[in-house]
């Protein structure tokens, strides 16, 4: 069941940009070998995770070892006060959806919890990690749990947890982008906390941007886990924009522009028009950036 405030992405397999370089087959299937055994690690080091001082550093560990699995190079640029965290400090985390590898990448900057969709729980390799991970998870196809569901999330936010959100409620190709809608930065508000926004952007080795790795259309978790693993030389770029800090918007509608321009900004990407839901819209071509140094 579907309702019509459910967010819908018009990209599909016609944004994918050509193939990259692809690793050999025997290649793909040591990476996914080796996700699969860093996932089992991690829930065998599980009892480790209620040592506060563990927490964190071993978490960390576990998601960047997720993307070395799949030879993702991780680029993060700028945010140092961000990563070395302050404990106790709440804030809404939002970024661009793209990928799975999106929760993989920002729990590798900074671990923390996430409001995730309930069928995320029943993802394999994800799943569980992003469960043990303390996830708010919410039910979209039952709108009566909405309000309850936000109310936990600004309770988390206000006794100092943060939280990674996708305002984009979908994931879209990284070319094209959707509308961050207003609803969980009413929880930043209510919580009196600040919006850290984040923007990923995916890369070849070359500097190419590439749609690649973006879970879009029809396409199941296990179709997207292959294709990542036969790419050659993936970076995945985080920047780490400037917190908007409690009372700078007038509203949540204010804070939610606020942090979509704040992610535009930092991938030098325009401002996306606001589009009728369900219409398929082409995405443009990707910009003519520099190589990443």
């Amino acid at each position: 069941m579907s309702h019509a405030w459910m967010p819908v992405s018009p990209c599909g397999d016609g944004c994918l940009t050509p193939d990259a370089a692809a690793v050999a087959f025997p290649r793909r299937m040591l990476r996914i070998g080796s996700a699969v055994m860093v996932v089992l690690a991690a829930l065998a080091s599980a009892p480790l995770l209620v040592l506060a001082r563990m927490r964190e550093p071993l978490a960390r560990l576990i998601f960047r070892s997720v993307l070395r699995a799949f030879g993702v190079r991780l680029v993060v640029h700028g945010g140092e006060e961000f990563r070395r965290g302050e404990a106790g400090r709440g804030a809404l985390v939002v970024n661009n959806h793209i990928s799975w590898l999106d929760i993989v990448a920002v729990n590798a900057v900074r671990p923390m919890r996430a409001l995730a969709k309930k069928e995320i729980a029943a993802w394999p390799v994800l799943g569980g990690l992003v469960a043990r991970g303390g996830s708010i998870f919410l039910d979209r196809e039952r709108l009566s749990t909405l309000p309850a569901t936000m109310a936990e999330l600004a309770d988390a936010l206000r006794g100092g947890s943060l939280v990674s959100v996708t305002p984009e409620g979908t994931t879209w190709c990284g070319l094209a982008a959707g509308r961050f809608a207003p609803a969980t930065f009413q929880a930043a508000i209510d919580g009196g906390v600040p919006v850290r926004p984040l923007a990923l952007r995916y890369r070849l080795g070359d500097g190419r941007e590439t749609t690649q790795p973006a879970f879009i259309g029809p396409e199941s978790l296990i179709d997207s886990l292959r294709r990542v693993a036969r790419l050659r030389g993936l970076v995945l770029e985080v920047f780490v924009c400037e917190e908007i800090a409690p009372g700078r918007a007038a509203d949540r509608r204010e804070l939610a522009a606020l942090a979509e321009s704040a992610v535009h900004s930092a991938l030098g990407t325009v401002h996306p028009p606001r589009r009728s839901r369900g219409k398929r819209v082409v995405p443009p071509a990707a910009p003519v950036s520099p190589a990443l140094h």
